[in-house]
């Protein structure tokens, strides 16, 4: 997979990451504690539909974005010491994809039995979301371990994990640096962060129909579905809010990652950062 690149020269200053908003804001909220509340509160809401709606939302497009956020950190996934959080995971579909890359990778490789002894790992803040990824882990006899976290005050030592990994949850924190910071710390020297988010398109085609789609159609039919247009119409507000690849790429500079790169897919719909911490 080739990454695009994102030198510290070219990043803007720091600066323009500030002027961002430090946190997600849910309409109606005014500080971290109640948007914090907020998102917890909607996502326990939409529990239920959460992964029906996902895939039919995405096209089904989130299985192999997923899938292959897994696949660029096999390289981690196939030692036999690796420990692997998926933060902010959900009902689990981006962790048991990193199980899969580990089991995979180690099925092709001489140690064979290294994805049994790796350490893979689940965290959320909300318990429906928790209840349905130990269900589904226990239907298909998955090995991962689900853990109920907050993000910005992970109950992990300093160290601890070799791959740190995100799918569509970074947004949701209600501080953002603070959340890279927590990351760092979490995270052992050379070990690896993959973050995957949405971001906004910017051709002048693709831009308008993204937009269209993302404001008009999404929101109705999340609503519809899962019985609560807050949480459908949150989405695509919180995307539009969030810092740019460009802007997120200097605030994982700026708490000590290197090696910071970001590679746009779906025309820059969905945006997978990468990142390491320095030995």
């Amino acid at each position: 997979m080739n990454f695009r690149a994102t030198d510290e020269e070219k990043l803007p200053p720091a600066g323009a990451a500030a002027a961002q908003a430090p946190g997600t804001r849910p309409e109606g909220t005014h500080d971290e504690s109640e948007a914090a509340h907020r998102v917890q509160e909607m996502f326990t809401r939409i529990a239920p539909r959460y992964d029906f709606l996902n895939h039919l939302l995405s096209l089904s497009f989130d299985r192999p974005w997923r899938a292959r956020t897994a696949r660029r950190f096999r390289h981690i996934l196939a030692r036999p010491d690796a420990r692997a959080l998926d933060l902010c995971c959900g009902t689990g579909d981006l962790t048991f994809a990193l199980e899969r890359a580990a089991k995979r990778s180690g099925q092709n490789s001489t140690a064979q039995a290294a994805w049994q002894h790796a350490a893979i790992f689940g965290s959320d803040f909300v318990p429906p979301m928790l209840a349905l990824a130990r269900k589904k882990a226990r239907r298909a006899n998955h090995q991962a371990i689900f853990l109920a976290a907050d993000a910005l005050s992970l109950p992990f030592p300093d160290n601890s994990f070799d791959l740190v990994t995100a799918a569509f949850g970074f947004r949701n924190l209600a501080n953002y640096e603070r959340g890279l910071r927590e990351l760092f710390r979490i995270l052992r020297p050379n070990g690896e962060l993959g973050i995957l988010e949405f971001s906004e398109p910017r051709g002048r085609v693709i831009a308008p129909l993204y937009r269209f789609y993302f404001e008009k159609i999404l929101p109705r039919i999340g609503g519809a579905i899962s019985g609560n247009s807050t949480a459908y119409s949150y989405l695509p507000a919180s995307v539009a809010k969030f810092p740019s690849p460009e802007e997120l790429a200097n605030w994982m500079a700026r708490v000590g990652f290197t090696g910071v790169k970001f590679e746009p897919w779906m025309f820059g719909a969905v945006v997978l950062h990468a990142a390491q911490k320095p030995s």
